[in-house]
């Protein structure tokens, strides 16, 4: 409480949060939602087809690093992006532009997690550590894409590709093609629905200079590009289910997969994006786990032991 100079008593300002609380808040951290649950489907079935046991350590550790490195891009995406933040009204109120967050303290969570994601990769073996670099180039190179390609959802689509070949390479050490397939239906699938995401931007980004498909094209070709997207991300899961000798839940979760991007589309039209947040968040989000859901109980079926 404070008494103001007519002596009226009013209520001070209110407390900044924490800095733990304002980084997380900064790193969204709960969007680990989108990544995850395809990164276990890598490493679980990679697990299946090493010796039909699911080793939690490694599960762990697969959770350890893909939580620190997408906390990294995160917090170093909205770092070099936070002059543009300023200047776009959706995005003002984030952290580093009201002053909850100081890019100081910013950079210091970012090195955290990226030390973290780098402890797990070595933790897990060798080749996930020789390779781990290779997995931090394009959260960071995302950021500045926008400055210089009108597809920048290229690049985000490449960083999360990474997440499904990395918990295959966690279990086993060595390559395999089958969790490519797994990790371009990713990459594609969350470049398809920036694509939606980014429409919601064009007028400001068209006036501060910043490049994305719907800038440059408009939304309905964005629009088509991410229908387009999750047409082919459809058909990847459905190969990587060939791949793998996926059984009848797992066909079931693509079912259900198909349906949702079906409904996500249907709600997003280019000449209707008031329910944009909800194709973005909520059905995203229900995608990556419904799928995850069946893929487990199809290899719980096929003899995967807890």
């Amino acid at each position: 409480m404070m008494t103001t100079a007519d002596g009226v008593v009013g209520r001070g300002p209110a407390p900044q949060p924490g800095r733990t609380k304002a980084f997380l808040r900064l790193v969204m951290i709960e969007h680990s939602v989108f990544a995850l649950p395809f990164a276990y489907i890598a490493a679980l079935t990679a697990m299946y087809e090493w010796d039909q046991n699911i080793h939690w350590g490694k599960l762990l550790l697969v959770t350890v690093a893909m939580v620190g490195l997408r906390t990294f891009a995160m917090a170093a995406n909205r770092i070099i992006d936070r002059e543009i933040d300023a200047r776009n009204p959706r995005t003002a109120h984030r952290e580093l532009v009201t002053g909850a967050m100081s890019v100081r303290h910013a950079w210091t969570g970012a090195l955290i997690a990226l030390v973290v994601f780098l402890g797990a990769a070595a933790l897990l073996n060798p080749l996930c550590l020789v390779l781990a670099p290779v997995a931090v180039i394009p959260m960071v190179v995302y950021p500045y894409g926008k400055r210089f390609t009108d597809f920048p959802q290229a690049i985000l689509g490449l960083a999360q590709a990474m997440g499904p070949v990395g918990g295959w390479l966690a279990v086993t050490g060595s390559w395999s093609w089958d969790a490519v397939v797994l990790g371009l239906a990713v990459g594609i699938w969350i470049g398809g629905f920036d694509l939606i995401y980014a429409c919601q931007d064009v007028e400001t980004d068209r006036e501060i200079g910043v490049k994305s498909v719907p800038a440059r094209f408009g939304i309905p070709a964005a629009v088509w590009g991410a229908r387009i997207c999750h047409a082919v991300t459809t058909a990847l899961f459905a190969w990587y289910a060939v791949l793998t000798d996926a059984g009848a839940f797992f066909w079931l979760g693509l079912l259900i997969v198909a349906g949702a991007f079906v409904y996500e589309h249907t709600i997003v039209r280019p000449t209707d994006l008031t329910r944009l947040n909800r194709a973005f968040f909520s059905v995203n989000g229900f995608i990556g786990i419904a799928l995850f859901v069946c893929a487990l109980l199809d290899l719980l079926v096929r003899g995967l032991t807890v």
